[in-house]
């Protein structure tokens, strides 16, 4: 449990995606123009709480003018409230390193992204979703809406530095229950006594969740698309569907898996749920995963080749990334939720997919 929970947990807060940050050509007024920021972002950050360190490395460059700073990346307009790795996720089917995005201090598209004022803005998204997350969970988001004012602020600061003991500690205030991850006791039996005495004190502090809370976000690929090195570009955010739907959990002992989560969220492109369809998960490129392939969690190799589902009108799943993990299609839905849940308390899902019909979003 110690090595494929707590430490996979850490792993995602650790996790950091190098940025190469240019200035808009229109907004130099300096020959030569500045060389880009060079800035290692975190991944459950948000790239305006980059600010502090953007601002004074441009500002000798930039013209007269208030400052409302905005990112895009190849000309579309990030989404601020999208934290940074899920962007990454979503936006570079095939990684790019450093991923070279676009910082403005003027121009806002307000007809594209929703007002943003800095730190403030990002922390009031953050505590939303987290109550969001609540009502999902439990029906009732009085849990975040009665936090204190210190607790509140710690835990956003926690979120915003990376400290991940702080975060737990007042986040188990919430007692925001998640499911429990049986599939990692298995992987290490000396610790599964312990663990099941851990478990009985949480079960006495809050219910297990039965609802999960998820944020999908889908690419809808075209039918002749077959490899990742054929470059992908967005012109606008009505090329990508966002469904943010919970995941049920019956509870009745069955082996859910990913795949099943999936197919609960998209039950239009899954009419015949009890037909399994395998697609191919594996590794992000880059990330170190010896650990986790170590307890067999997480592999670096395909389970098959999907192809032949295209010819049977069946959808047929090309990513599914989660923290910039692809894992395999069969992985205990339990172990995801416990290890790479984002800390507003969902699970953040990119999945491309070849579909023969658009999806209703």
């Amino acid at each position: 449990m110690e090595r494929g929970g707590k430490e996979a947990q850490q792993y995602v807060w650790d996790g950091a995606i190098p940025l190469q940050i240019h200035l808009h050509d229109s907004e130099v007024t300096t020959l030569p123009p500045p060389a880009p920021a060079l800035i290692l972002a975190p991944r459950i950050g948000y790239l305006p709480l980059l600010s502090p360190q953007l601002k004074p490395f441009f500002s000798g460059a930039l013209p007269p003018g208030v400052d409302t700073v905005w990112f895009d990346y190849k000309g579309l307009p990030l989404k601020w409230y999208i934290p940074t790795g899920v962007l990454f996720d979503l936006l570079c089917a095939e990684p790019e390193r450093p991923w070279n995005l676009t910082v403005h201090f003027r121009g806002y598209p307000g007809n594209v992204l929703i007002p943003c004022d800095g730190e403030d803005s990002v922390k009031w998204s953050y505590i939303n979703s987290l109550k969001e997350a609540a009502y999902i969970i439990h029906g009732s988001s009085k849990n975040v809406m009665n936090m204190s004012q210190p607790d509140q602020i710690d835990l956003w600061r926690s979120v915003m530095n990376g400290k991940l003991e702080t975060y737990n500690r007042i986040s188990s205030k919430l007692k925001l229950g998640i499911v429990r991850d049986d599939f990692s006791a298995k992987l290490n039996p000396s610790s599964s006594k312990i663990q099941h005495s851990v478990d009985e004190t949480e079960a006495t502090a809050a219910p297990k969740a039965s609802r999960i809370p998820v944020r999908l976000y889908i690419c809808n690929v075209d039918e002749d698309f077959d490899d990742f090195e054929e470059e992908l570009h967005f012109d606008s955010w009505d090329q990508i569907s966002y469904i943010n739907r919970p995941v049920e959990i019956n509870g009745e002992g069955k082996y859910f898996t990913l795949l099943d989560a999936v197919k609960s969220i998209l039950p239009e492109f899954y009419p015949n749920s009890s037909n399994t369809i395998k697609a191919e998960f594996k590794n992000e490129p880059g990330i170190e995963a010896e650990e986790e392939s170590k307890t067999g969690i997480i592999e670096g190799t395909s389970i098959e080749s999907v192809e032949s589902q295209s010819l049977s009108g069946q959808p047929v799943i090309k990513l599914v990334r989660i923290q910039g993990i692809e894992p395999k299609s069969e992985i205990p839905f339990s172990w995801v939720v416990k290890n790479l849940m984002n800390p507003d308390y969902f699970l953040h899902i990119c999945l491309y997919i070849k579909a023969p019909k658009p999806l209703d979003s």
